[in-house]
């Protein structure tokens, strides 16, 4: 209707001879402003030199459409668009008729995006940030694909560099320790239990005789442990990954020391005091950044822009990091590099999650029970569940800090926003599951007058545009917000309003606007991984 409205204004200027391809229609806040609205007369002021109200008096008076029932004009020129509501009963058999399908788009056009998301160090367990990031990523990726981009989810495994190697050196003094060998812990070595189990399955492998294995041998062990233990996590958490890339395996495919020699070439990087420096300054960053320092051994830079070449050299048309706020200074850095490279930056979008907090009795919790270190997204999926877990990490913009209150996410009451919308779609279900037979499209609806109903087959029309705008903005949380709404609309109006009635035409439009609701609710909620339940 949007779309539509747009043209219809298009063809009223046509006839002004004003040329204006900006036009915009919105919906207001308030109902007593219409269904639609646009300031379009506002911004035609300085283009042609009148009032905004004469302009809107003339744009209406070449208006005439038979779908509008009446167009009011506002101070200061704003043009509100009152429609039949037609439009919302041809919906209702749409959507049905679409079903799983109802609210996708082909905005995308089979553009290539590249989602990277979580790939945490495989050093340890994922926590609750890790559990954030992969609910927007995987998110979005369920989004863009259901608005036709090609979209493929990466895990960048950081298999390379110190942190590997203290790993490594880890186990291996655990595993000396079981053989009453005293090999001392490196510096900042990792002391969690699941070093000691890595340790004891070596040690069973080894048909529990010490053998003297080589550091390569215990970085595999270790990597191949925690990232199956990740893999299983994520898979737990409705996160299906369709790449895994190696750091070492970018190092054999772009040689750290040919970025260094290119940057040098192009009069991108410079020596000062035995170290390799590259000159962001000369792009987007406040100071310039060390790429190999005074030891030799590569800052975290260098590898990152090996991984971002190989990325953008697969062809991809949008890249998007998901990436911990605590990368903020990172991001001018990372887009100068890729511009010195001579790689489109612009193809680059970084998002940072911002912190979440653990609540529980009103005070937040940052120990694990079990473990004594921070709670993991494992624990947490088996204290609340994964569908509860989906919708509370999705439903708060990234850029903002989360306070994840497990009392709340447990409660069954309408105080819980997942339990709220997925209340009305098991009692939906509920009603459908005994008058199923009574669902099919209907030629003419005419008993549906309820301005509760009409609200709701509103909503439910702003679907497909709240998808797009998900998609084109990249905020899966418009989406959770929306599903919201529109539960909320739904329980008001069977609070008002019987469904089951004797009236045979009536009984069935009012179970095919159930049926409408219930899919756009499902739609909404598998766009950020949640399946709702049938029963309550």
């Amino acid at each position: 209707m949007q779309k539509y409205l747009q043209e219809i204004l298009k063809q009223a200027l046509n006839k002004l001879d004003i040329e204006y391809d900006e036009i915009i229609v919105e919906i207001p806040q308030q109902k007593e402003n219409g269904d639609y609205a646009t300031n379009l007369a506002l911004k035609l002021t300085k283009i042609v030199h009148d009032n905004p109200l004469n302009i809107a008096n003339k744009i209406v008076q070449n208006i005439n459409d038979e779908k509008i029932a009446k167009i009011e004009i506002k101070n200061p020129g704003f043009i509100n668009f009152f429609v039949k509501k037609d439009y919302l009963f041809e919906n209702i058999n749409k959507v049905i008729s679409l079903g799983e399908k109802y609210g996708s788009t082909n905005i995308g056009k089979n553009a290539k995006v590249n989602i990277e998301f979580v790939s945490a160090n495989p050093t340890g367990i994922l926590h609750l940030g890790n559990a954030r990031g992969g609910a927007y990523g995987d998110s979005l990726a369920r989004i863009l694909k259901f608005c036709g981009y090609q979209v493929t989810k990466e895990y960048y495994v950081n298999d390379a560099g110190n942190q590997i190697t203290n790993l490594a050196l880890s186990i291996k003094s655990r595993y000396y320790a079981l053989f009453d060998k005293n090999l001392a812990m490196p510096e900042n070595g990792y002391f969690g239990e699941e070093i000691k189990d890595i340790a004891k399955k070596i040690k069973e492998k080894d048909n529990n005789i010490f053998i003297e294995h080589d550091i390569e041998y215990y970085k595999e062990q270790g990597i191949n442990e925690f990232l199956t233990k990740i893999k299983k996590v994520l898979k737990d958490y409705r996160i299906d990954y369709d790449v895994f890339t190696s750091e070492r395996a970018i190092y054999q495919k772009y040689p750290l020391e040919n970025v260094i020699n290119f940057l040098m070439e192009q009069s991108h990087a410079y020596k000062k005091d035995d170290a390799i420096w590259f000159k962001a300054t000369d792009f987007y960053d406040n100071k310039d950044r060390v790429l190999v320092k005074s030891d030799g051994s590569y800052t975290y830079l260098v590898p990152d822009i090996s991984y971002h070449m190989d990325k953008l050299n697969r062809g991809y048309d949008y890249l998007i990091d998901v990436l911990g706020t605590d990368h903020h200074g990172y991001v001018a850095r990372l887009k100068s590099a890729i511009k010195a490279m001579n790689y489109d930056d612009t193809k680059l979008d970084v998002r940072l999650l911002q912190l979440v907090k653990l609540i529980k009795n009103g005070e937040e919790v940052k120990m694990s029970k079990r473990t004594g270190n921070a709670v993991s997204l494992q624990e947490l999926i088996e204290e609340v569940g994964v569908d509860a877990a989906r919708y509370f990490f999705s439903n708060r913009s990234l850029d903002t800090q989360l306070d994840f209150d497990l009392d709340l996410v447990k409660k069954k009451s309408n105080e819980n926003p997942y339990y709220y919308v997925s209340y009305a779609y098991a009692r939906i279900c509920t009603i459908l599951n005994d008058y199923h037979d009574k669902v099919t499209n209907i030629v003419k609806y005419n008993t549906i007058i309820e301005p509760e109903a009409i609200n709701l087959l509103q909503k439910v029309y702003e679907f497909d545009n709240v998808v797009a705008t998900a998609a084109i903005k990249r905020l899966p949380h418009l989406v959770t917000n929306y599903v919201y709404e529109l539960a909320s609309l739904f329980h008001y109006y069977y609070s008002k309003h019987k469904i089951i009635v004797t009236d045979e035409k009536k009984l069935h439009e009012n179970l095919n606007i159930l049926q409408a609701v219930k899919i756009t609710i499902y739609n909404a909620l598998n766009l950020i991984g949640v399946v709702p339940p049938e029963k309550m």
